[in-house]
């Protein structure tokens, strides 16, 4: 192997990922991580803040380990096998381009190709393993571990928001975690990258921390930093940015809401958000909002029964406040009551939600409440479910709803 080349790619890899197309890799804190995850000889962490491109440095090291150490095998475990397909495109795009295919020839006097390339799976032509196994695998953590061995396992965001609010996930993937230890062949390390969302997740079972929180690595400006921070809880914001964990001392609305007059006109034009009950225990959620500048003005309703009791009163509601159309998620009833309430005349428009719902109020919701405006005809019981709502409340139909028409009309 030629010594020069080897020595840059261990004395400055970021600028191998630069040459690659990334960018927006520095000297630091890229390279210190890069070096970790290449070098280390026992089993590192790297904690790093949203937005710190970690993952692309997990991906770059990937690459450069399939160039570099061609006896080992690599395994990448992340939440779901969604998440991987990511990663593994994004290793075999660095292993396709110019830069690695120029390094890699001074390396070996020939550019390193893939013989195997599929959404869970890359091999190179330099892999000398005998027993035929791909030489990076990949897959999300449910899947079974029975069969599987590697010399280098890594771990990416294994640990998500799902874990901050179920104590059973934590479990899960602690458990899996655990089990790492028994697929790793002799002699072999466990390379983790992540954010801590909980002080009892599996994050707090991985040894050798490296913590770069967003005020050490100088990748966000403190502009960003505040408007960061006001987007979202204290207890988000310190898990996602300054990788700590505080409780969640209040509820998320601590600040009582803001009543306009009893003016109907204040909602006139605006457009209307339906969380529908089908029963257990839930409430069917209506909110009315018009945005006006700065402002906007929201009048909920409450009922704690099934939606198909309340359609008719929907239907009025909305034509006496004239407000229109009335958003509907199509993920739970696959557009029934949507189709229910167009039969009465009201204008529907549909969506499938693909956002967290904690996320969503937490974030939309959150931001928004110091320019919130609750018309007076308001359920009591919609503002005190809204006053109640954290991460382990009962009930999430009135925030949820009034995140959702926030979104609608604040984006």
């Amino acid at each position: 192997m030629n010594q020069e080349l080897l020595e840059l790619l261990v004395r400055d890899p970021a600028a191998i990922g630069r040459a690659a197309g990334f960018r927006l890799l520095r000297d630091q804190p890229h390279n210190a991580w890069l070096r970790r995850m290449l070098l280390s000889r026992e089993d590192v962490t790297i904690l790093a803040h949203r937005g710190s491109y970690k993952t692309t440095c997990l991906s770059l090291a990937l690459a450069l380990l399939m160039c570099v150490e061609p006896r080992k095998s690599l395994m990448l475990l992340r939440k779901t096998d969604g998440d991987i397909a990511e990663v593994i495109r994004q290793v075999e795009g660095l292993l396709r381009s110019e830069a690695l295919r120029t390094v890699t020839a001074g390396i070996y006097g020939q550019p390193v190709r893939l013989t195997r390339a599929t959404a869970m799976e890359l091999t190179a032509s330099c892999y000398l393993s005998p027993r035929g196994a791909a030489q990076l695998h990949g897959q999300g953590i449910g899947s079974s571990l029975t069969g599987r061995h590697a010399d280098i396992i890594f771990t990416d965001d294994i640990v998500n928001l799902s874990d901050r609010l179920s104590a059973a996930e934590r479990r899960k993937t602690a458990i899996y975690y655990q089990e790492l230890q028994n697929i790793r062949n002799p002699g072999g390390r466990l390379v983790n990258t992540g954010t801590p969302w909980h002080p009892e997740d599996a994050i707090s079972l991985m040894p050798n921390v490296l913590r770069a929180d967003c005020y050490s690595t100088g990748l966000l400006t403190e502009a960003g930093i505040q408007k960061l921070r006001q987007a979202m809880t204290p207890a988000l914001f310190a898990a996602n940015y300054e990788l700590k964990h505080i409780a969640e001392a209040d509820a998320l609305f601590p600040e009582p809401p803001r009543m306009t007059e009893a003016d109907d006109s204040l909602l006139y034009d605006g457009i209307a958000h339906l969380d529908a009950a089908y029963g257990g225990g839930d409430c069917t959620a209506l909110t009315l909002a018009r945005r006006r500048g700065d402002e906007i003005v929201l009048l909920g309703k409450l009922w704690p029964r099934h939606v198909d009791t309340v359609l008719d009163e929907i239907t009025a509601l909305c034509g006496k406040y004239r407000c229109a159309p009335l958003c509907c998620e199509v993920n739970g009833d696959r557009g029934y009551v949507a189709r229910a309430l167009r039969e009465r005349g009201l204008p529907v428009r549909t969506y499938a939600e693909r956002m967290n719902k904690f996320m969503k109020i937490s974030t939309h919701l959150r931001r928004w409440w110091p320019a919130l405006a609750f018309h007076p005809a308001t359920d009591p019981a919609y503002l005190a479910q809204i006053a109640a709502y954290g991460p382990d409340a009962e009930h999430d139909d009135a925030p949820d709803s009034a995140a959702s028409v926030v979104r609608a009309v604040s984006g």
